[in-house]
């Protein structure tokens, strides 16, 4: 006996075929547009260095107010996509510049040599990051799409520390800034005495509002309750923030609570940031 195809059925399998992959194709758009289309890497100059960084910006011409984000101390800090399409669907500008040494930015030597002399060599290697940083700052406000006058600078860990490092910065040099968000700055290295008196008084010098956050299992909640208490005992404008338990580990209290729990900080960021430099 002879056996026979079916069309309908060959038809209808090539038709449902058809459907899955066109909605595969609609869900890796949408990923790319989130993860990847928004995103624009550019370089601007630190020194003798071209150093690397990522932009994400609202649609539209702008002005729009805008971050700028210290990324940690991991050596590939990638472009933040979780931040960046968080930020920039608020109508931000959120750029991520590359320290040198780090991410797409190139390697300083002498950077690199900073590492292996104790607190002492940290203490010095912020400096020069410092630079970087206030270099980054520098192309940001340039941008025509970007308003001067609104600009924040907030960061992560090692991050967190350079933030609250440009807030002295922008009180002897007169930068511009609007406000600070120091997420978990100095969690890791509190124990510190000169880098824990580093920060102090940078605080000290502070002439915008800071917002300090950290995850009540982050590893070391003493960096904002002392700092935030510094800025209390001056009378100087700042909000201390201590979510609870974020994940299960320190790191997931840390550097996860920093990258993925806009759900959880994210309202309070932004209150923050529109009473601070404006809608």
């Amino acid at each position: 006996m002879s056996q026979h195809s079916n069309p309908t059925l060959e038809v209808s399998s090539a038709m449902r075929l058809c459907v899955g992959l066109a909605v595969l194709l609609v869900l890796l758009l949408k990923v790319t547009n989130l993860f990847g289309a928004q995103r624009e890497e550019v370089t601007f100059p630190s020194g003798k260095l071209m150093l690397h960084g990522f932009l994400y910006r609202p649609e539209g011409s702008g002005p729009f107010p805008a971050a700028l984000y210290n990324h940690g101390s991991e050596r590939q800090p990638g472009w933040k996509p979780e931040l960046g399409q968080l930020f920039s669907s608020r109508g931000y500008v959120f750029f991520v510049p590359h320290r040198r040494s780090h991410g797409r930015s190139p390697n300083d030597p002498f950077v690199d040599s900073l590492y292996d002399r104790g607190a002492g060599g940290i203490v010095a290697l912020h400096e020069i990051h410092l630079d970087d940083q206030l270099a980054a700052l520098s192309y940001l406000k340039q941008l025509s799409y970007v308003d001067p006058n609104r600009v924040a600078v907030a960061g992560c860990s090692y991050g967190g520390i350079q933030t609250v490092l440009a807030v002295e910065a922008n009180a002897e040099q007169r930068l511009g800034l609007r406000a600070a968000i120091d997420f978990a700055g100095g969690a890791m290295s509190w124990r510190s005495t000169s880098l824990r008196e580093r920060m102090v008084r940078a605080v000290r010098k502070a002439t915008i509002p800071i917002l300090f956050i950290q995850a009540e299992n982050d590893y070391d909640l003493g960096p904002s309750r002392t700092l935030a208490g510094e800025l209390e005992r001056l009378g100087k404008p700042h909000k201390l923030l201590i979510f609870p338990p974020y994940g299960d580990t320190h790191e997931e209290g840390h550097g996860v609570f920093c990258k993925r729990g806009g759900n959880v900080w994210g309202a309070e960021v932004f209150s923050f940031l529109e009473g601070a430099m404006g809608k």
